[in-house]
């Protein structure tokens, strides 16, 4: 068992729930304590900052370049080399850790799997321990599983995916792990459980502990981690920089210091992701008190606005001068069996999306569903025969601040509306009931998606937004559309499994999210209470 020179005992870790899987033996929960005690302080103070950064642009400001670190963006330098098994990432897949979503996300024939205890798993004390504990098994290649109904068994292949996991970010608690009478960061736990487990075993199969990093807002948020992984690994006896970590770059402030956060991981760093559906929400949230950043309906928000093509090239530009990986974004649909046509509509949109990507210079890109996989991995041979193509740099893409701050443009409608509400109560409702990754209207859903459609209701009530029909937003008609889409919901499901189910529960979330004064900074806090308060 490892031991931690602490003046503190182990009695200061408190579980609040039992752990059925066995995961969280005592030299786990040990290692846990030890983070919390070194680093929970800090994750306090990063979040502080968070809102004090964000009452600025409230009153005004804008988000920008920092003037302080322009030596880093300035000079050359370059990132450590990374592993043989992440050389070549050119289709990734992304998913819940549920037993059978490991099994097929390892199965899918991606390079990479990444493993999400973050939006796209509801943070239930039993999926995120039972995840742990699949993961666990997983790593050791005996993760098996009977499906119920069928009686069809499921189990790795010869030639599984590389695995990378996806701890929650660190604006989230996890409640039934206290440490001096506090929630433990979330992100602490599911990295510290993860790596105490398999870092090791991962090291001896000649790969090791990967990660993808959520929601940084900024450099101070990156060094943060790094110096985790650095902890973490002399805890256990590894070389530095056996930790390799991705950074989602899904939040407006992060664009501009894409560098900086490179640098700050340049030890552990394996590239840069474009998170692009929590990215948007970021744009709102950012500047949510700023009426001339008000969007038009989401579907409108494509990748062809100027805003996001300034934001994903310069992710390419910025990596590829470092050495790093720029992966691409996440195609969510999901193929449509019982309409040929339609099916065929939906993966030409994600053909020509991937083949904007690989034009741009990508190494790699998202799916979410392995009937895609194919089709990424067909447009990626296609144009770029190598494992990646770092080598390409992107002379033509400057640091341009007002192209990155440009308002998309197009129209608001009832429809747009309407959706946002269908989305955001059927997402919730999902994760209320334990639920994180939906699939809705023909495509994947996760948080990101229920957090662009609850702010941008608040924004458009917020700025008195007009429709293309003249009407402003207001409240009452947000509250009218969700009225009349919770009738035909009950109508479509019928009283009875209506009754059942926690739409009710999820209306009033919506609508309260919708409708407050003050925008909640993430959905999944209020609705966490909700889940700690049922269970």
């Amino acid at each position: 068992m490892t031991t931690f020179a602490t003046g503190l005992s182990r009695q200061d870790l408190e579980l609040l729930a039992p752990d059925p899987t066995g995961v969280l033996d005592p030299a786990t929960l040990e290692f846990v304590a030890e983070l919390g005690r070194r680093f929970s302080g800090r994750v306090e103070d990063l979040l502080a900052r968070r809102r004090e950064v964000q009452k600025r642009y409230d009153e005004g400001e804008r988000p920008g370049f920092l003037a302080a670190t322009s030596a880093v963006r300035d000079s050359d330098w370059t990132i450590a080399e990374v592993p043989e098994d992440l050389r070549d990432r050119r289709v990734e897949i992304t998913g819940p850790v549920d037993r059978k979503m490991i099994i097929n996300g390892l199965n899918s024939g991606a390079r990479v799997f990444m493993a999400d205890f973050e939006d796209s798993t509801a943070p239930t004390w039993t999926n995120v321990v039972q995840g742990q504990a699949n993961l666990r098994d997983a790593v050791r290649g005996v993760i098996r599983y009977v499906q119920p109904e069928t009686g069809k068994s499921y189990e790795l292949a010869d030639d599984p995916a590389t695995l990378m996991v996806r701890p929650r970010g660190w604006h989230l608690p996890e409640a039934h792990v206290r440490l001096g009478g506090h929630p433990l960061p979330a992100s602490l736990f599911d990295f510290g459980v993860f790596f105490f487990q398999n870092a090791r075993a991962l090291v001896d199969q000649g790969s090791g502990p990967y990660f993808y990093l959520p929601k940084l807002q900024g450099h101070r948020e990156a060094r943060l981690w790094n110096d985790v992984f650095v902890f973490a690994q002399d805890a256990l006896g590894l070389a530095r920089g056996t930790v390799k970590a991705t950074v989602l770059i899904e939040t407006l402030p992060a664009a501009f210091e894409m560098d900086e956060i490179l640098f700050e991981l340049r030890e552990h760093s394996a590239g840069l992701n474009c998170g692009r559906w929590d990215y948007i929400f970021s744009f709102v949230k950012t500047r949510r008190a700023d009426p001339s950043a008000v969007l038009p309906d989401r579907g409108q928000v494509t990748m062809e606005q100027p805003f996001l093509r300034a934001y994903t090239q310069l992710l390419v530009k910025t990596c590829h001068r470092r050495g790093a990986h720029a992966m691409g974004g996440m195609a969510a649909q999901i193929p449509i069996k019982d309409d040929p046509q339609k099916s065929a509509e939906a993966l030409a949109r994600v053909r020509a999306d991937k083949e904007r990507e690989a034009r741009d210079g990508h190494d790699g890109t998202w799916v979410a569903h392995p009937g895609l996989v194919a089709l990424a991995r067909e447009v990626f041979d296609a144009h770029m025969p190598g494992s990646n193509q770092v080598h390409r740099q992107r002379p033509d893409v400057w640091e341009n601040a007002a192209l990155l701050l440009s308002t998309p443009q197009g129209t608001r409608t009832e429809a747009g509306l309407r959706h946002n509400v269908r989305v955001g109560v059927q997402y919730l409702e999902a994760w209320l009931s334990g639920t994180g990754c939906v699939p809705l209207y023909h495509l994947m859903e996760d948080a990101a998606t229920a957090e662009i459609c609850r702010t941008q209701l608040w924004q458009w009530i917020r700025h008195g937004a007009a429709l293309d029909d003249g009407r402003i937003v207001t409240a009452e008609v947000v509250e009218g559309a969700l009225a009349d889409e919770m009738c035909a919901l009950r109508s479509r499901l019928g009283a009875g499994r209506f009754a059942a189910s926690r739409f009710q529960e999820a209306a009033r979330l919506f609508e309260s999210l919708c409708t407050e004064r003050e925008l909640t900074e993430f959905l999944t806090l209020p609705a966490y209470d909700a889940l700690v308060a049922r269970a």
